[in-house]
């Protein structure tokens, strides 16, 4: 769209290249961040817009253009509601115009988008990420205004503002006729190569005049023949507003390529224009422009980033910078800068001392002794290893120094001559009267205090972010891989009516006032619910009425939602603020309120510290979202005193002794149960409450691993020790001896010797319905332990009723979640071939006894059209009974059924043709898969054998893939 004149390059303004390493975007719920000190709004990068952004932020700043737009109704561009009307008339572009203006000015959001803006310009999501060169951007962004006004009051808003006119003149020597040509412009464009400033490129382009001479003579139209002659260009008429674009991207005809104009290139903040018109009459103040607006492009001829620097005019924005403003404080540290700045550079030193100088030249010798005289400091001395030596330092600046041909004499050009002659005679390019910090090719200028007025609030807008600078900072744009590239001048004589200054909502229309005023109450209310989502948080607040303390441990005497009360509060809040919304929300409460730190454990709640200290926030104290308190008179509960804080933190212990050899049946080997005690409870405590009557204890050992056989004995020296110290943790197991059975235990080395079963566990899963479906339970077992004391210590951990027992079975669940074939009761943990933590789940029905068969059983070939279904039948029965069992459980009749078993490909395979023998001699076992097919048995002595195809670059093992099987072929 604008010539694509390069991509841009995000490594300027990011560690982040785009499309890598993006920071994530902000979630769509969260309302967008409010601005910041500056109260001046941003806009979006949209991927490589920083290029429209820099000419939209130079456009809002630009109040007579601003106001002219806002002067616009919708009687005359139409209303964005109206644009999907088909017979409407709706300007587009200058509605969105207007309305991103108000959102700038007013809405109250660190950066606006402009997707509004480009989708009415007719951009794709791909245009928005190109680079385009702002320049070209500026002309066209006029041009589709000004189509976009044609009809309306503002048809000629473009060229009140920006209009200029220039005059090219051929004066003929002889008869002195003049011929000229005007041309029309908005913006100038002038040359950076080789010029060292504004001011020169001004002076080259319309004061320095060609002449026509020699070879090279005009044709003049009132002589009618070829003679001398002047060319010579004005400017005739200037605008409001004089847009200059630097043309810092040049070609280079011997290398074939592009290249950006990196050479120090000045430009003033005031500019007398007067030596560049037509016209010079008027007064001077006629011509004196100010600068406003620098575009600044960062990088190289292919890849980039553009910001702006902008003069606040009506001072809308809060510039902060602190400056030292007090009298001789202010006047030394200027005096000192002005002083560096000459020591520093030393081409203004030189063109000042040669300015001077009456003689059209002077050795370079005499350049040198001048420069000591006048600064008390030798050129060898400051400047030589920075610069090299001052006849090269000359020699490499041919704009600005004439040399002699044989390089011992040196001049000022005579444009730098002009321009000084100028400046000491009060008619310089930049007026003594208006003189401001940066100073332009002059250094005779006493210093002079800043004046704190309007116009001095300079601010560096780069896309979202905006930041007040110095005046001073922007010579730093003079040269470099960042420097000026687009400078916006304002006539001085435009002045601003009072009331604008600091008033954003001046002259904005009263409907995009009310749009904005809207879109704010709805920003404040959208932060509001973000701030309390992202400060909020839950509390459990525990009462103490509704528990009761027993075996070491807060346990709730109601239900869990009868007990506890959820509350929400701003984390930012204070404690006495967290106290008193609990006093409101208990209104029947009386006397002290304490609020405790809890913590739910697997012996109940316990009590930690006593939250303290009313005007410390909720944050500050630490709590945290779904922290649990309790609500009590911080001395006892039911009447019961409770000790808090982790010293007294109870653990659960899982107590296991020897059982009788009859207690439990079959291979039964321990008795279980659980005791709670304090966690600085001493050894010697516990040994007393477990083994009154004596006896040692002994704990596990193995750590995470507890099929390990390492039991320890804790011996007469550990029973000073406390549980907490000697490692007791919370589902810790301790077996308790009795004195008769201490011929298991080595008491010398600690270890339990006779000892050979393994302490296990397994999990069980309830699948009988009711309140308590699928809760688990953690039951300890043996590999001896018989699956029936297993059933019964699930049935009595699940609170189940007991009568269960003889109607249920356990029933091994594979990793799919799969139920298998019950396990007979009389079979021991090792018989069922059952692992460590091994899921069951107790289901609904008896279990098979040891000469029984549980089996699956589909009918017909295709399972996934044919539930699964189970039956259990004696492994003495024949396959036409267990057959006819099937049949009748699933509804089937008649004599022609038959059964296959399940191949490993899930497929019906061998037919059980022997109906008359018995599960047990085919060598049918408990879980296999049976299907019920239709049809008759393949006759006697044939046999079914399926085939497979193996290609030949196939590796794959046999019907690995069902493409390579092929159907059975009957021998």
């Amino acid at each position: 769209m604008f010539g694509d004149l390069f991509e841009e390059d995000f490594s300027f303004i990011s560690n982040n290249h785009y499309g890598k390493g993006k920071k994530s975007k902000p979630r769509e719920s969260e309302p967008p961040a409010p601005r910041d000190f500056t109260n001046l709004s941003g806009i979006k990068n949209q991927g490589g817009t920083c290029y429209l952004n820099s000419l939209l932020q130079t456009l809002l700043f630009t109040p007579e253009f601003r106001e002219a737009l806002f002067s616009l109704g919708p009687e005359e561009l139409g209303t964005l509601d109206d644009s999907r009307k088909p017979d409407a008339k709706v300007r587009i572009i200058p509605l969105q115009l207007q309305r991103l203006f108000a959102q700038l000015l007013l809405l109250d959001q660190q950066a606006a988008s402009t997707s509004d803006l480009t989708e009415s310009f007719g951009w794709s999501s791909h245009e928005e990420m190109r680079q385009h060169d702002v320049q070209e951007l500026n002309r066209i962004l006029f041009s589709a205004l000004e189509t976009s006004l044609v009809g309306t009051s503002g048809h000629d808003l473009i060229n009140r503002l920006y209009h200029g006119i220039v005059v090219n003149q051929i004066v003929c020597k002889e008869c002195k006729n003049v011929s000229e040509r005007q041309e029309d412009f908005l913006d100038l464009t002038v040359a950076v190569k080789g010029v060292a400033g504004l001011e020169e490129a001004l002076w080259n382009m319309y004061v320095e005049e060609e002449y026509f001479e020699n070879d090279n003579l005009y044709r003049c139209g009132a002589c009618d023949k070829l003679v001398e002659a002047s060319k010579s260009a004005k400017l005739r008429k200037l605008p409001p507003f004089l847009t200059i674009s630097l043309l810092r991207f040049n070609f280079d005809f011997e290398k074939c390529e592009r290249y950006k104009e990196t050479s120090c290139y000045t430009f003033p903040i005031q500019i007398n224009l007067k030596p560049f018109c037509e016209q010079t009459e008027m007064d001077d103040s006629e011509y004196m422009y100010e600068l406003f607006s620098v575009i600044i492009h960062k990088g190289g001829c292919y890849g980039g980033h553009y910001h702006v620097y902008i003069r606040d005019v009506d001072e809308l924005g809060n510039w902060q910078l602190q400056e030292e403003e007090d009298g001789l404080i202010e006047e030394k540290a200027l005096r000192d800068t002005e002083n560096a700045k000459e020591t520093e550079n030393p081409l203004a030193i030189l063109k000042g001392i040669l300015s001077e100088e009456e003689a059209k030249q002077i050795p370079v010798d005499q350049l040198g002794q001048k420069l000591l005289e006048k600064k008390g400091v030798s050129w060898n001395k400051k400047y030589r290893k920075q610069y090299g030596a001052i006849r090269k330092y000359l020699q490499n600046h041919p704009q600005i120094f004439q040399l002699s041909p044989d390089g011992n004499k040196v001049s000022l050009k005579e444009t730098h001559k002009l321009l000084f002659k100028l400046d000491s005679h009060g008619q310089n390019l930049q007026s003594h009267s208006q003189k401001n910090d940066v100073q332009w090719n002059c250094e005779k200028n006493p210093p002079r205090p800043r004046a704190a007025s309007a116009g001095c609030h300079w601010f560096d807008l780069n896309d979202s972010k905006v930041q007040p600078i110095k005046e001073k900072d922007i010579e730093k744009q003079f040269q470099g891989k960042e420097s000026a590239y687009m400078l916006f001048y304002r006539r001085a004589q435009l002045k601003r009516p009072p009331e604008a200054r600091g008033n954003p909502r001046y002259q904005i229309p009263e409907h995009l006032l009310n749009e904005m005023n809207a879109a704010n109450t709805e920003l404040q209310k959208k932060r509001a619910e973000c701030d309390s989502a992202n400060n909020g948080i839950d509390l459990h607040l525990h009462l103490s009425a509704c528990y009761k303390f027993h075996n070491g441990a807060l346990h709730p005497s109601l239900s869990w939602k009868e007990s506890v009360v959820d509350l929400t509060i701003d984390r930012r809040k204070t404690l006495g603020d967290l106290r008193q919304a609990v006093f409101q929300m208990l209104e029947s409460w009386e006397g002290d309120m304490v609020l405790s730190m809890a913590k739910p454990l697997p012996a109940g709640l316990h009590l930690y510290q006593v939250l303290d200290g009313d005007e410390l926030t909720l944050d500050g104290i630490g709590l945290a979202d779904g922290a649990d308190i309790f609500v009590w008179n911080g001395k006892e509960v039911g009447g019961t005193k409770v000790l808090t804080g982790p010293e007294h933190e109870p653990v659960v212990l899982n107590v296991l002794r020897l059982a009788e050899h009859n207690e439990g049946g079959k291979g039964q080997h321990f008795s279980e149960a659980q005791h709670v005690c304090s966690c600085s409870t001493s050894l010697g405590q516990l040994h007393s409450a477990l083994a009154p009557a004596g006896g040692i204890i002994l704990k596990n050992g193995s750590g995470a691993d507890p099929e390990a056989k390492n039991w320890e004995v804790f011996r007469e020296e550990d029973m000073k020790e406390t549980v907490r110290s000697v490692g007791l943790r919370d589902g810790c197991s301790v077996l308790i001896l009795d004195s008769h059975d201490q011929s298991f235990v080595n008491v010398a080395s600690g270890n339990l010797t006779a000892f050979t079963y393994d302490i296990s566990w397994l999990q069980v899963k309830n699948f009988c319905g009711g309140e308590e479906e699928q809760k688990h339970v953690k039951i300890t077992a043996t590999i001896e332990t018989v699956m029936a004391d297993i059933k019964m210590k699930a049935i009595r951990e699940l609170q189940l009723e007991e009568e269960l027992a003889n109607e249920s079975c356990l029933r091994p669940v594979s990793g799919n979640g799969k139920l298998l074939s019950p396990v007979p009761e009389d079979y021991t943990v090792k018989e069922a071939e059952l692992k460590m933590g091994s899921l069951l789940g107790l289901c609904r029905g008896k279990a098979p006894t040891s000469t029984q068969l549980f089996l699956y059983f589909v009918v017909g070939s295709d399972q996934s059209c044919s539930p699964e279904m189970e039956i259990v039948v004696e492994e003495t029965a024949s396959v036409r009974e267990c057959l006819n069992l099937m049949l009748e459980k699933s509804g089937l009749s008649g004599d022609n059924w038959h059964l296959r078993r399940i191949d490993w490909c899930y497929e019906a395979g061998e037919a059980l043709s022997q109906e008359n023998a018995t599960l047990k001699e085919l060598n049918v076992c408990r879980g296999d898969t049976l299907v019920i097919t239709e049809g008759k048995l393949p006759e006697k002595g044939f046999l079914k054998i399926p085939i497979w195809w193996l290609k030949p670059s196939s590796h794959k093992k046999h019907g690995e893939n069902a493409q390579d099987q092929v159907n059975g072929i009957t021998w």
